[in-house]
Protein backbone atom coordinates (compact mmCIF):
# COMPACT_ATOMS: atom_id res chain seq x y z
CA UNK A 1 0.00 0.00 0.00
CA UNK A 2 1.65 3.59 -1.30
CA UNK A 3 2.27 5.89 1.63
CA UNK A 4 0.40 9.24 0.81
CA UNK A 5 2.73 11.80 0.39
CA UNK A 6 2.34 15.65 0.95
CA UNK A 7 -0.85 17.10 1.44
CA UNK A 8 -4.08 16.60 0.47
CA UNK A 9 -6.32 18.81 -2.62
CA UNK A 10 -8.79 19.73 -0.32
CA UNK A 11 -6.15 22.50 1.58
CA UNK A 12 -4.58 24.10 -1.37
CA UNK A 13 -8.20 24.73 -2.94
CA UNK A 14 -8.96 26.26 0.72
CA UNK A 15 -6.04 28.48 0.95
CA UNK A 16 -7.02 31.76 -1.02
CA UNK A 17 -10.46 31.24 -0.50
CA UNK A 18 -11.43 34.73 0.77
CA UNK A 19 -8.90 36.94 -0.79
CA UNK A 20 -11.66 39.41 -2.75
CA UNK A 21 -13.13 40.11 0.77
CA UNK A 22 -10.87 42.70 2.22
CA UNK A 23 -10.57 44.50 -1.12
CA UNK A 24 -12.71 47.72 -1.44
CA UNK A 25 -15.31 47.61 -3.96
CA UNK A 26 -16.77 50.51 -5.78
CA UNK A 27 -20.03 51.82 -4.01
CA UNK A 28 -23.58 51.30 -6.58
CA UNK A 29 -26.34 53.18 -5.66
CA UNK A 30 -29.77 52.27 -7.03
CA UNK A 31 -30.90 53.01 -10.91
CA UNK A 32 -34.00 52.66 -12.72
CA UNK A 33 -36.00 49.40 -12.27
CA UNK A 34 -33.86 48.91 -9.33
CA UNK A 35 -34.26 49.14 -5.15
CA UNK A 36 -33.08 48.56 -1.79
CA UNK A 37 -34.52 46.01 0.35
CA UNK A 38 -34.19 44.01 3.45
CA UNK A 39 -34.56 40.05 3.84
CA UNK A 40 -37.15 38.89 5.89
CA UNK A 41 -37.57 35.15 4.55
CA UNK A 42 -35.37 32.39 3.34
CA UNK A 43 -37.75 30.09 1.04
CA UNK A 44 -34.77 27.80 0.48
CA UNK A 45 -33.52 27.16 -3.41
CA UNK A 46 -31.93 30.65 -3.78
CA UNK A 47 -35.17 32.06 -3.44
CA UNK A 48 -36.05 34.32 -0.73
CA UNK A 49 -39.05 36.94 0.29
CA UNK A 50 -38.14 40.76 0.77
CA UNK A 51 -39.00 44.19 1.70
CA UNK A 52 -38.91 47.15 -0.11
CA UNK A 53 -38.20 50.07 2.44
CA UNK A 54 -41.63 51.69 1.05
CA UNK A 55 -43.92 48.42 2.08
CA UNK A 56 -43.59 46.04 -1.09
CA UNK A 57 -42.85 42.77 -0.68
CA UNK A 58 -41.01 41.03 -3.32
CA UNK A 59 -40.23 37.33 -4.39
CA UNK A 60 -36.49 37.27 -5.00
CA UNK A 61 -33.84 35.13 -6.69
CA UNK A 62 -30.02 35.21 -6.36
CA UNK A 63 -29.06 35.30 -9.60
CA UNK A 64 -25.98 32.71 -11.33
CA UNK A 65 -23.14 35.09 -10.21
CA UNK A 66 -23.95 35.20 -6.78
CA UNK A 67 -24.81 31.98 -5.89
CA UNK A 68 -22.53 30.04 -4.09
CA UNK A 69 -20.51 33.03 -3.49
CA UNK A 70 -22.22 35.57 -1.47
CA UNK A 71 -24.03 34.06 1.39
CA UNK A 72 -27.23 35.77 1.78
CA UNK A 73 -28.99 35.34 5.01
CA UNK A 74 -32.39 37.15 6.80
CA UNK A 75 -31.82 40.99 7.39
CA UNK A 76 -29.12 41.39 4.80
CA UNK A 77 -29.83 44.48 3.09
CA UNK A 78 -29.90 44.23 -1.20
CA UNK A 79 -29.81 45.62 -4.48
CA UNK A 80 -32.90 44.26 -6.52
CA UNK A 81 -33.50 44.35 -10.21
CA UNK A 82 -37.54 44.78 -10.69
CA UNK A 83 -38.68 42.32 -13.87
CA UNK A 84 -40.56 44.54 -16.14
CA UNK A 85 -43.16 41.18 -16.81
CA UNK A 86 -43.72 39.47 -13.04
CA UNK A 87 -45.30 42.44 -11.08
CA UNK A 88 -43.99 40.28 -7.57
CA UNK A 89 -40.93 38.98 -8.85
CA UNK A 90 -37.18 40.54 -8.86
CA UNK A 91 -33.24 39.09 -9.00
CA UNK A 92 -30.45 40.21 -6.28
CA UNK A 93 -27.85 41.87 -8.16
CA UNK A 94 -25.69 42.60 -4.83
CA UNK A 95 -25.52 42.14 -1.43
CA UNK A 96 -24.07 45.07 1.04
CA UNK A 97 -22.15 44.58 3.83
CA UNK A 98 -22.63 46.23 6.98
CA UNK A 99 -20.43 48.72 6.34
CA UNK A 100 -22.09 49.54 2.71
CA UNK A 101 -25.87 49.61 4.30
CA UNK A 102 -24.28 52.05 6.95
CA UNK A 103 -23.25 54.43 4.70
CA UNK A 104 -26.68 54.18 2.35
CA UNK A 105 -28.36 55.11 5.51
CA UNK A 106 -25.96 58.34 5.84
CA UNK A 107 -26.49 59.31 2.34
CA UNK A 108 -29.94 59.49 2.97
CA UNK A 109 -30.77 56.26 0.52
CA UNK A 110 -32.32 54.49 3.25
CA UNK A 111 -34.83 55.36 5.90
CA UNK A 112 -33.54 55.94 9.85
CA UNK A 113 -35.75 53.29 10.55
CA UNK A 114 -34.12 50.33 8.62
CA UNK A 115 -32.60 48.42 10.70
CA UNK A 116 -28.89 47.09 9.63
CA UNK A 117 -26.99 43.69 10.68
CA UNK A 118 -30.28 42.75 12.56
CA UNK A 119 -32.30 39.27 11.96
CA UNK A 120 -35.90 40.35 10.93
CA UNK A 121 -38.74 38.81 11.46
CA UNK A 122 -41.83 39.19 9.11
CA UNK A 123 -44.24 40.87 12.47
CA UNK A 124 -41.07 43.14 13.42
CA UNK A 125 -40.77 45.20 10.52
CA UNK A 126 -43.74 47.77 12.56
CA UNK A 127 -40.51 48.93 15.21
CA UNK A 128 -42.13 47.11 18.01
CA UNK A 129 -39.55 45.54 20.13
CA UNK A 130 -39.47 43.93 23.15
CA UNK A 131 -36.92 44.58 26.18
CA UNK A 132 -36.58 42.00 29.06
CA UNK A 133 -34.12 42.94 32.01
CA UNK A 134 -31.16 41.47 32.64
CA UNK A 135 -31.42 38.39 35.75
CA UNK A 136 -29.46 40.22 38.62
CA UNK A 137 -28.22 36.16 39.94
CA UNK A 138 -29.79 36.43 43.38
CA UNK A 139 -31.17 33.34 44.50
CA UNK A 140 -34.32 35.44 47.14
CA UNK A 141 -36.88 34.83 45.13
CA UNK A 142 -36.43 31.42 43.77
CA UNK A 143 -36.29 30.02 47.52
CA UNK A 144 -39.85 30.66 47.84
CA UNK A 145 -40.61 27.97 45.44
Amino acid sequence: MPKNKGESGCKIRRRGKNENEKEKREFVFKEDGQEYAQITKMLGNGRFEAMCFDGQKWLCHIRGKLRKNVWITAGDIILIGLRDYQDTKADVILKYTPDEARNLKTYGELPESARINENVEEGDMDGDMITVDDYDGSDDDIDDI
